[in-house]
């Protein structure tokens, strides 16, 4: 089966993000299957581009036996809303052109955020010569998520827009896949979809990747850990991440020199915030920026907790973070700062960690202090999580389970 995949943030080799379609990219083309990825050339953490993709309206390079079409993002896309705009129309110009330069797939897959992913997707599957079935995927309920987070004016003439694609995307797609039974219930209650129209693949880990490892390994020595309980944020330092909660978490546990808060990642409140723990004369909690996928999970394996951190708002809690599921797969318990169906798979489904009020600093101190004092009840949430998802969340089979979707559309 030829599969064509629409995916702006389809990450480059070495980087930093979530990896979901990358390891399932990967898992297709070693079941025999032809796939190829319509990609951005931008770094989504970063906000900026390669120089080799500098002049290039799209870039074919292979990224192991897929064939990724990089295509144009505009320069402006880290420098304001307005540039950001100006990129995503870009993206869709230059994504929609390349759709004309692929084989016919039998399948198309367009995966959103952001939300303009629909229209290459569409144009793929519709209009470039050929006439095949394509899915729809919301890992994010956007626009409604930008506006909760202040990113759009919920009346404002673009916000009407997108929410015109979003029932355009749905009506149009031949299958509609969601990553949380939160996003079903949402799009059903809005008539976008029916019941038989949607199919559910969430996030999930990659175990062979993500497996347990020592805790005492080379990147505790290199972060300087030392012996402290480490609890370890590892993602996007972005608005809706709110990462500026573990900072005044950590004010609160200056007298706990045994616990220190370490984050990994990008975005662009990282450097603010490393500036304002720097202020304060913080020395309990440290940013290492991003780091290659490739070293997660020894990353993973050297903390001691792992912290999944939102914004305090309705849309957060439809959502399934998924560095939650490469911490279960390697046996770390989970310190949850997200309410809603997050909360239940991991706290009443897995009994893998614990929940904090998100944006409640105090409460999300006072549960990294009963954590570090009960190694006991960190040892139980570990085996809890990683046994979960060894039965429930592995990426080979959730990368089967899309297969199977696909075959049926195509059989039909």
């Amino acid at each position: 089966m030829k599969i064509l995949v629409v995916h702006q943030y389809y990450l480059m080799p070495g980087q930093f993000g979530g990896s979901r379609f990358n390891e399932m990219a990967r898992m297709w083309t070693e079941r025999g299957h032809q796939v190829t990825v319509i990609a951005g050339t931008v770094d989504h953490g970063t906000g900026r581009s390669p120089e080799r993709y500098n002049g290039r309206w799209v870039t074919r390079e292979m990224d192991g036996l897929v064939t990724v079409l990089r295509c144009h993002v505009p320069q402006t896309y880290g420098k304001s809303y307005a540039g950001r705009m100006w990129a995503f129309f870009g993206f869709t110009l230059s994504a929609a052109s390349a759709a004309f330069m692929t084989e016919r797939p039998d399948v198309v897959v367009a995966t959103s955020p952001p939300l303009i992913a629909a229209i290459p997707g569409w144009v793929a599957a519709r209009l470039a010569r050929w006439n095949v079935p394509w899915i729809f995927e919301m890992r994010d309920l956007w626009p409604e998520s930008a506006i909760t987070t202040g990113v759009l004016r919920e009346k404002s003439l673009l916000t009407r827009i997108l929410y015109a694609l979003e029932r355009r995307a749905c009506k149009s797609a031949n299958m509609v896949n969601v990553l949380t039974p939160a996003f079903q219930e949402d799009i059903e209650r809005r008539g976008l979809a029916t019941k038989d129209k949607i199919c559910f693949v969430p996030n999930g880990a990659d175990l062979e990747m993500f497996t347990p490892g020592p805790r005492e390994n080379s990147v505790r020595a290199e972060f300087g850990w030392g012996k402290r309980f480490v609890a370890m944020y590892a993602g996007a330092h972005s608005l809706a991440n709110a990462v500026s909660q573990l900072v005044e978490a950590a004010e609160l546990l200056r007298d706990r020199p045994d616990i220190l808060i370490a984050c990994v990642g990008d975005g662009p409140t990282r450097v603010p915030l490393a500036a304002e723990a720097a202020s304060r004369g913080l020395s309990n909690i440290v940013f290492h920026g991003p780091q290659p996928k490739s070293r997660m999970p020894e990353i993973v394996n050297a903390c001691d907790l792992g912290l999944a951190v939102l914004q305090n708002n309705q849309t957060f809690r439809t959502v399934y973070p998924n560095k939650v599921f490469d911490y279960m797969a390697c046996a770390k318990p989970v310190l949850l700062a997200i309410d809603g169906v997050a909360r239940k798979l991991v706290c009443d489904e897995a009994h893998a960690g614990s929940f904090a009020e998100p944006e409640n600093p105090a409460a999300i101190a006072a549960a990294i202090i009963l954590m570090a004092d009960d190694p006991s009840r960190c040892a139980e949430a570990g085996r809890n999580g990683q046994s979960w998802v060894v039965a429930n969340a592995g990426r080979e089979a959730l990368a089967d389970r899309y297969l199977d979707i696909m075959n049926t559309l195509v059989a039909r």
